[in-house]
């Protein structure tokens, strides 16, 4: 439900694609506000019809560049952008430079296009659950293309680009002699691969590689990651990479691999929505005294860590009976009053 009126207004603004009211729902939803929830609630039903594309890739590797050449070839199909780019978060003032808008100045201006950054403050942790929902807003908002550039090629990086239906990843030519070296999980993951500043030396080694690496992976279907060579800054083979994404895309389509992705995706989401809420009711039930005890209790050796967990699950949230009556967990703490779902506590 939506929690008042003017909540209401917000996103009935933002679905119509009006910037400022965008813009103020996102970053709501990005600081885990009251209103978020209904506001992802609202969204929901309208989204779905986006095709989400992620773009990762080590830095210094031009995939700014590359993510704003993409927008405009896309605007030029009469496709409407948003771009969701991640930039780093200072760890000495806790700020991020957002530099993307900086690189992206040529796109301003455009009513087509809608650009937001994302800072990682400092932790990756719930990163990609806010560019998710980032995503879902624009794509109740109408845009049919959403770039997701995100800031390197950690583990994180991957679980971002994992929100999208397809993904490139993005080279250097001086990535040639690395490629062996990188994380299995970058090459599994890539619809596409592009060498970008191809004009340096090394391209064609580095494309070799890359071609001789995704030979070595698990068959994924009958889709060949193909691999292509950009120049970014001059827009060199920027057209042939959206023919790629475009023909993946109705590759996904034809082979129903599209539904199983967001299927896919949808499950990740509640499984994460119910890990998070259901955590949440555990702690409430644990007293700080016993979870302090069970913590002591691992430092002195006297459980192990598998120990402990069974102890403390028994304390914790109410157990479903044989009867189907709900029953506490043996051992449970007596006297101590429950939370209730609102966060009050029972008498």
């Amino acid at each position: 439900m939506i929690r008042s009126e003017s909540a209401n207004d917000l996103v009935q603004r933002a679905l119509m694609g009006e910037r400022v009211p965008l813009a103020r729902a996102i970053s709501l939803v990005e600081n885990e506000a009251p209103e978020a929830g209904a506001i992802l609630d609202a969204c929901f039903a309208a989204s779905g019809r986006a095709y989400r594309i992620g773009v990762t890739g080590p830095p210094g590797a031009g995939k700014s560049t590359l993510v704003a050449r993409l927008a405009g070839e896309y605007r030029r199909r009469g496709e409407t952008v948003a771009i969701v780019a991640v930039d780093p978060t200072s760890p000495f003032s806790g700020g991020a430079l957002l530099g993307d808008r900086v690189r992206m100045g040529e796109l301003a201006g455009d009513e087509g296009v809608f650009i937001r950054s994302m800072a990682t403050r400092g932790s990756m942790g719930g990163l990609a659950v806010h560019t998710a929902q980032a995503c879902d807003v624009l794509d109740a908002a109408g845009f049919s293309r959403i770039l997701i550039e995100t800031v390197g090629v950690g583990q994180s990086e991957l679980e971002v680009a994992q929100t999208a239906d397809s993904t490139v990843v993005v080279l250097v030519p001086e990535s040639g002699d690395g490629v062996q070296a990188m994380k299995a999980g970058l090459m599994e993951i890539g619809d596409l691969f592009v060498i970008n500043k191809a004009d340096r030396e090394g391209a064609d080694r580095a494309a070799f590689a890359i071609k001789t690496a995704l030979e070595l992976r698990a068959p994924g279907g009958d889709w060949t990651p193909p691999v292509l060579r950009t120049i970014a800054s001059q827009g060199d083979g920027v057209g042939d990479v959206v023919e790629q994404f475009e023909t993946h895309l109705g590759h996904l389509r034809r082979s129903g691999e599209l539904q199983a992705r967001r299927r896919r995706r949808l499950e990740r989401r509640l499984h994460d929505l119910l890990r998070e809420r259901l955590w949440g009711e555990f702690r409430a039930q644990v007293a700080e005294a016993e979870w302090s005890q069970s913590v002591n209790a691992l430092m002195e050796r006297r459980l192990t860590p598998h120990q402990a967990a069974s102890r403390l699950a028994k304390m914790g949230p109410e157990r479903s009976g044989a009867n189907g009556t709900r029953r506490h967990g043996r051992g449970a703490l007596r006297g101590r009053p429950r939370a209730r779902s609102d966060g009050r506590q029972r008498s």
